[in-house]
């Protein structure tokens, strides 16, 4: 570990959780820990609204009392909001600050919504573009038409990749180096998730590398069947395109022989309209992607 020195990251590395950083950096004198521990609070709150000091410390492992100090400052600066007729916390408005930058400097999510939402209306279902982060994919954009079943993406809402279409096509555009390297975050965050699902994200890559989409039949929720395409990458960010359809809506077959190709081909459209250098990198093994 390099100490007080700033360290170089490859083209790619997956982004590991602050939980992970702050493990990894216990002797960095150059890391701030007090901001990761903060960050560490922030990020527990994925998947609930409202959580007190004693859960937050369970999810993060962090003692109370460190814990309450975090949760008391960022209240005071808007990042937390205080309830304290149940005495829990909820992420507050502020937070929503630090996510405006990263969606500006994605303007293709406006130019690709109108496409998203035709797909979207004619299949009866959701369409989605996500970002790799980790071993997590992040949604930034979806559309949906009227009764999509059990699960509604949002923008900032993570999904595991080993589990998801989205997860293994957007990891199908990564060079070997950089997908070994995503395996071994992929087993570090959840061993059991990565031995009871790795031969199937292993053969959604393989699907990518042939027909430049890939099937997900129920791996993240049972209802709901899924099939993604390899987007592109933009300044060494990996973004993929889904399609999730409620499982008794499809026939034998529809999933992959009809609505593959027509995310394909939307992805390809979309990649036309942005007319991004980015989405043709060479050296991608999603970078080939294009409509049949």
């Amino acid at each position: 570990m390099m100490t007080g020195a700033t360290r170089i990251r490859p083209t790619f590395m997956p982004t590991p959780s602050a939980e992970a950083v702050l493990a990894d950096s216990a002797g960095d004198a150059a890391f701030a820990t007090t901001l990761a521990k903060g960050l560490v609070v922030l990020e527990a709150f994925e998947g609930a609204k409202l959580l007190g000091n004693m859960e937050l410390s369970v999810r993060t492992g962090l003692p109370r009392p460190t814990v309450a100090r975090l949760t008391h400052t960022l209240a005071e600066l808007g990042y937390l909001t205080y309830d304290p007729r149940v005495a829990k916390y909820a992420v507050g408005a502020r937070a929503l600050r630090m996510l405006h930058p990263l969606l500006a400097g994605m303007p293709f999510r406006q130019l690709a919504r109108p496409l998203m939402q035709d797909l979207a209306y004619s299949v009866r279902g959701t369409v989605s573009i996500g970002l790799l982060d980790g071993s997590s994919m992040v949604y930034v954009e979806t559309a949906r038409s009227g009764d999509v079943g059990p699960h509604t993406p949002d923008i900032g809402m993570p999904i595991p990749v080993v589990r998801t279409a989205m997860g293994r096509a957007a990891a199908s555009m990564l060079p070997e180096a950089e997908a070994a390297r995503l395996e071994r975050q992929l087993e570090a965050a959840d061993g059991a998730m990565w031995s009871g699902y790795r031969d199937l994200y292993r053969d959604g890559l393989r699907q990518c590398a042939e027909r430049q989409f890939c099937t997900c039949f129920g791996d993240y929720m049972p209802a709901i069947h899924a099939i993604a395409a390899p987007l592109f990458r933009l300044r060494d960010r990996c973004f993929a395109i889904n399609c999730g359809i409620p499982a008794f809506r499809l026939q034998q077959g529809q999933l992959e022989h009809e609505i593959g190709p027509r995310v394909r081909a939307l992805a390809e459209s979309i990649r036309v309209l942005v007319a991004r250098p980015e989405s043709a990198e060479p050296g991608s093994r999603g970078a080939k992607t294009q409509t049949r």
